[in-house]
C-alpha cells in the first residue's frame, strides 16, 4: 500500500489526548489518527469493509 505524506495541524488538547490514546494502543500518534479515520469511512461506508491493515511493529531495543 502507497502511503503519501500530509501535514495535519491540530489543536494541542485534540492532539495531547491522541497521544494518550495511541499509547494506550501501542500504537504512534500517526499510526492511531489512520486508524481513527479508516475506521471513521468504513463505518460512513466510504471505504470497503475488510480486515483491518497489519498493524505496524516497531523494532525492539536490545
Amino acid at each position: 500500500m502507497e502511503k503519501r505524506a500530509y501535514l495535519l495541524r491540530l489543536d494541542r488538547e485534540v492532539h495531547d489526548a491522541l497521544q494518550r490514546w495511541a499509547a494506550d494502543e501501542l500504537r504512534s500518534v500517526n499510526a492511531q489518527i489512520e486508524w481513527l479515520l479508516r475506521r471513521a469511512l468504513q463505518d460512513a461506508g466510504r471505504l470497503p469493509a475488510g480486515p483491518p491493515p497489519p498493524r505496524p511493529t516497531r523494532a525492539r531495543r536490545a
